[in-house]
């Protein structure tokens, strides 16, 4: 079955950085595109960053330049690289992946931007 597992998330002060990691597994990695997402207290599930197959990457505005989405095929993993982080940033970030026309998602893993 398909299977999606984050790591990563914490505490960062204001201008920090973190790094989200997501394995995946029960599905051929290599064939889709990997997308994370982000819900915020009280607001809508949004999208932040997605990567096809072939490593085309798409962004939200509100993060670019400032988040990297990055894939490793050998390892089944997909990452997102976040710096100069905001406290709007704050959120639980979901890794996801849309196959046999539903959508599956990881159980999120906590952001805390604060001072």
């Amino acid at each position: 079955q398909v299977q999606l597992v984050e790591s990563g998330g914490g505490l960062v002060q204001p201008g920090g950085s973190l790094r989200l990691s997501c394995a995946a597994s029960g599905f051929t990695f290599s064939n889709y595109a990997m997308s994370w997402f982000r819900q915020a207290p009280g607001k809508e599930r949004e999208l932040v960053a997605t990567i096809s197959a072939f490593g085309m990457t798409t962004w939200a505005d509100s993060v670019k330049g400032r988040f990297t989405i990055s894939r490793d095929n050998t390892k089944n993993t997909v990452n997102l690289q976040m710096n100069s982080l905001k406290p709007e940033d704050t959120a639980v970030y979901y890794c996801s992946v849309h196959l046999s026309s539903k959508r599956y998602w990881g159980q999120g893993t906590q952001v805390t931007v604060s001072s």
